[in-house]
């Protein structure tokens, strides 16, 4: 999985984050829109500077006055003075920076409600309407809108307010929509699939806003930081390393690693940020590369209490009882108490919002004086997913779930039947549970359910006729589209269409079908069934499909 993972440790700016994705091979002319729009007048100048003898790639944005904002100066002093307080920090490595020991000041009070900063007094709507005006590829679209919603609904949240009624200043102006549309468009034309951060530097000290002097983070900052998936810690200097725009694209786009994941490394690349710093280099880094999966972060908390008087009625109804309020997992584990006496360590996992209600509930259900929290703060888990298969018995179809086991990557490493559902077969058929359960998961492994694409064979002219989505006569006969595998599809097209015309094999993405797919068994094998049309959208490709001597041969793109 092709992977952008970032190094938060002396913060994140939106100048950072263009300058970091320029130099980990984005595409310079991947801006042309933005510097195209009749709305917004702004260019982008891309350069190099050094921090701490790091080379790093500097990003300005000069307006039609051609002023701009300057990102690579030193040591945050830009020497000059504004005569307005804004009401959170202006994006750090710009020379209009807050007055947090780099010599700025500022007079003036808002005195009426908004999102702070300076620039046009735009609401939300008006921003979505300039970035609507860019023609922007869908996608790239979608992605700014998310990552201006967030910023409001942060700027909403610091002043009472809602999306609606909230004005942006500072993240309405011209340059910051440039940052924020800007890094959309770069972050598409890299490719990636996957984009990680290890934890973000906020910085520290105060920052002078307009309400009064607040600690560094700024209280918009500490909003996106909670709808992040990712963590932020203080410091390690005495600044504002993490400004609102960089939270919120981080907050849209990265998801939160402790440490850099394996990676083949393909590219590394430095934004520069404003300061000097004396042991620091104030960079954002940036790393793509191939991953080779891992499992997925999940937030959680862990739950515990020790019991020497709870009945097994009280023990075996834990489950459910706590389920009701929210626990993801309860573990009642036999011990040895004080005084040798026998007990039982009860351990629950929750969510942290759920963590106060579940351990209430458990004192009350057992008696115990006391819960603790173990202090384990995530877990790390599959990607799960269940998919239906269908097992042939005397001539009648039984359904089983499976659950199919992946890491980040899409790598499947387990398969496992349900075994209510297993049990239920085998009640109705007399076979063994665990040789419902084999069958099953082979039918889930053979029938492609562990794959990324089912394949359909059929003439170029069928194909060409469809024009919103492909409804074979099967569909109406039977009920479902047959489908194959790459180690079926050849003996497949092979009896059903040795002798099709121009015959085409189409690549479909089972993920993008609003239809059901089953995995069934079928007495010549396992298969793969739509129980629906196949729409356009979900086909990902269409292979000519050739033959050597009468027989059918792989596309050279699947072999």
């Amino acid at each position: 999985m092709r992977t952008l993972a970032f190094d938060g440790r002396t913060g994140a700016s939106g100048d950072m984050l263009l300058g970091a994705l320029l130099a980990a091979g984005a595409d310079r002319e991947a801006l042309a829109p933005v510097e195209a729009a009749d709305r917004l007048d702004a260019r982008y100048d891309v350069g190099e500077t050094t921090r701490n003898g790091i080379r790093a790639t500097t990003v300005t944005v000069r307006l039609g006055d051609d002023h701009g904002r300057q990102a690579d100066h030193d040591g945050g002093d830009g020497g000059h003075s504004h005569d307005h307080d804004h009401g959170h920090s202006r994006e750090h490595g710009r020379s209009d920076g807050h007055d947090h020991g780099n010599q700025h000041s500022h007079d003036h009070d808002h005195d009426h409600d908004h999102a702070e900063g300076s620039g046009p007094n735009r609401t939300y709507a008006e921003v979505l309407d300039v970035v609507a005006s860019m023609d922007l590829a869908p996608g790239v679209e979608s992605d700014a809108r998310a990552v201006f919603e967030l910023l409001g609904e942060a700027e909403a949240a610091v002043h009472g307010t809602d999306l609606a009624s909230t004005h942006f200043h500072e993240v309405g102006a011209d340059d910051a929509i440039a940052d924020v549309v800007g890094a959309c468009l770069l972050l598409d034309d890299l490719g990636v699939e996957r984009v990680v951060t290890t934890p973000v530097a906020a910085g520290g000290g105060e920052v002078s806003m307009s309400h009064g002097t607040y600690p560094v983070p700024a209280p918009a900052v500490l909003n996106l930081a909670a709808e992040a998936s990712w963590e932020l810690e203080g410091g390690p200097v005495e600044a504002e390393l993490l400004t609102p725009t960089g939270a919120a694209l981080l907050a849209h786009f990265a998801e939160g690693v402790e440490t850099l994941p394996p990676l083949r490394v393909e590219r590394v690349g430095y934004g520069a940020g404003g300061y000097d710093l004396p042991d620091h280099p104030n960079v954002l880094r940036a790393t793509v590369g191939e991953s080779t999966g891992s499992l997925v972060r999940d937030e959680v908390r862990v739950l515990e209490t020790n019991l020497d008087d709870a009945t097994p009625e009280t023990l075996g109804s834990l489950q459910e009882t706590l389920a009701d309020v929210g626990a993801r997992d309860v573990t009642v584990v036999p011990t040895a108490m004080k005084k040798s006496r026998p007990g039982h360590l009860v351990k629950v996992i929750v969510e942290p919002a759920d963590a106060e209600r579940v351990a209430r509930r458990l004192a009350e259900e057992t008696g115990t004086l006391g819960v603790r929290d173990s202090g384990a703060r995530h877990r790390w888990v599959a990607n799960r997913r269940f998919v239906p298969t269908t097992l042939l018995v005397d001539g009648e179809r039984h359904e089983v779930a499976v659950k199919v086991a992946s890491d980040t990557s899409g790598a499947v490493y387990d398969v496992s039947a349900e075994h209510d559902d297993a049990l239920a077969v085998a009640r109705e058929t007399g076979l063994a549970v665990r040789e419902v359960a084999r069958r099953a998961e082979r039918a889930a492994r053979e029938g492609g359910a562990t794959g990324d694409c089912l394949l359909h064979v059929l003439e170029r002219g069928r194909w060409e006729a469809v024009e919103d989505a492909y409804r074979p006569g099967s569909l109406d006969a039977e009920g479902f589209v047959h489908c194959s595998t790459v180690d079926s599809i050849l003996a497949v097209a092979q009896y059903g269409h040795a002798d099709a015309d121009d015959p085409v094999l189409l690549v479909v993405d089972p993920a993008a079908l609003d239809a059901e797919v089953r995995y069934e068994e079928m007495p010549s094998g396992v298969f793969p069934h739509v129980f629906g049309p196949i729409e356009r959208a979900a086909v990902v490709d269409v292979f000519e499909f050739p033959r050597e001597d009468g027989r059918y041969v792989l596309p050279e793109a699947l072999r």
